[in-house]
C-alpha cells in the first residue's frame, strides 16, 4: 500500500527529520537514502522497520538539518587551494589563458560537503524514537487506505457469490442439455462397437462426472465465502489471497471448459463465469495493496 509519513527530533541546535514513502510490492523491499555516518544504525532501523511493514517498496530518508546560519555546507579550503594552484601551474606551463571557475571546483567531489555533526551517544536511541514514530503514522495512513480496498474486494467478491448461485440456478434447468450432450458424445465414443451393459454404465458414470460442473460450482462459492472471511479478519492477507484467487480462477476455467456446446444455456452459463474470472482479476490486482 501506499504511504507517506514524517517524523521530526531536535538534535542540539540541529533536527534530526525521518521520512518515509511506501508504494505497493509484493515483498518488503527497503532503501535507505542517507549520509554514511548513517550506516552503523541502518541494521537495528531495518529490525524496526520489519516488526511494524510485511509488504511494500519503502523508501527511507534520513538527514540532519541544520539552522540557517550553518548554511549546512562546508568548505575544503586545501583541496580548493589545490584545484587553483593545479589549475594556475597548468595555464602557465602551456600558455592557455583564462581564470579557476568557482562553479567548477564546488563540482569535485569533497570541496564542498555537509557540515558535519557530532552524533552524540543516545542518537541511535533518538534515531529508533522517531522511526517508530514515523511508522506509526505510515500504518494509519496505509491503513485506510487497506480499508477502503478491503471494502471494494468484498463488493467484487460478492458479485462472484451471486454469480456462483446464477450458474447454479442454469445448471438445474440445463440438466436436459448436458444429458443429451452425454448421449452424443457415449454414440461417439462407442459407434458400433457392442459393450456389455455394466461397462456402459460405468463409461455413463464417467462422463456425467466429467461433464457435470456441480462440484465446482459449489467450491467456487466456498471459496468465496472463504474470501470474505479473510478479508473482515484484517491482518496479514496478501499472500493467503493470492492462493485463493488462485483456486477460484481454476474452478471457473473448469465451468467455462464443461459448459461449451450446450446450447443457450451454455452460453448464459459462459458470460456468469467470465464476469466471475474478470472479477477475481480485479480482486487479484487489488490484493497486491495489501499485506
Amino acid at each position: 500500500m501506499t504511504g507517506f509519513a514524517r517524523a521530526r527530533r531536535p538534535l542540539g541546535e540541529s533536527e534530526l527529520v525521518v521520512t518515509l514513502k511506501s508504494v505497493n510490492h509484493r515483498a518488503l523491499d527497503l532503501h535507505f537514502y542517507s549520509g554514511p555516518e548513517f550506516d552503523p544504525f541502518e541494521g537495528s532501523m531495518r529490525a524496526a522497520i520489519k516488526r511494524e511493514v510485511a509488504r511494500g517498496h519503502l523508501a527511507i530518508r534520513i538527514v540532519i538539518e541544520q539552522p540557517e546560519s550553518t548554511g549546512g555546507l562546508s568548505v575544503d579550503h586545501g583541496r580548493l587551494a589545490g584545484f587553483i594552484a593545479s589549475f594556475r601551474a597548468a595555464k602557465a606551463e602551456f600558455g592557455l589563458a583564462g581564470e579557476p571557475d568557482l562553479n567548477v571546483a564546488f563540482r569535485i567531489p569533497g570541496v564542498v560537503a555537509d557540515s558535519a555533526v557530532d552524533l552524540p551517544s543516545s542518537f541511535e536511541s533518538v534515531l529508533l524514537d522517531a522511526l517508530n514514530e514515523a511508522l506509526q503514522i505510515l500504518n494509519q495512513f496505509r491503513g485506510r487506505e487497506g480499508g477502503e480496498i478491503v471494502h471494494l474486494l468484498l463488493e467484487r467478491n460478492a458479485a462472484i457469490h451471486q454469480g456462483a448461485e446464477k450458474i447454479e440456478e442454469i445448471r438445474g434447468r440445463a440438466l436436459g442439455s448436458f444429458q443429451a450432450r452425454l448421449k452424443e458424445r457415449l454414440a461417439e465414443l462407442l459407434g458400433s462397437t457392442v459393450l456389455d451393459p455394466q461397462r456402459l454404465a460405468q463409461e455413463a458414470a464417467v462422463l456425467a462426472d466429467r461433464s457435470d460442473i456441480g462440484e465446482e460450482i459449489a467450491r467456487l462459492k466456498i471459496h468465496s465465502r472463504q474470501l470474505d472471511e479473510l478479508l473482515s479478519e484484517g491482518g496479514e492477507v496478501g499472500k493467503k489471497l493470492d492462493f485463493l484467487l488462485q483456486e477460484m480462477n481454476r474452478e471457473t476455467n473448469t465451468i467455462l471448459s464443461k459448459t461449451s456446446g450446450i446450447g443457450e444455456s451454455g452460453l448464459g452459463i459462459t458470460d456468469l463465469a467470465l464476469a466471475a474470472k474478470a472479477d477475481i482479476e480485479k480482486i487479484r490486482e487489488q490484493s497486491l495493496n495489501l499485506e
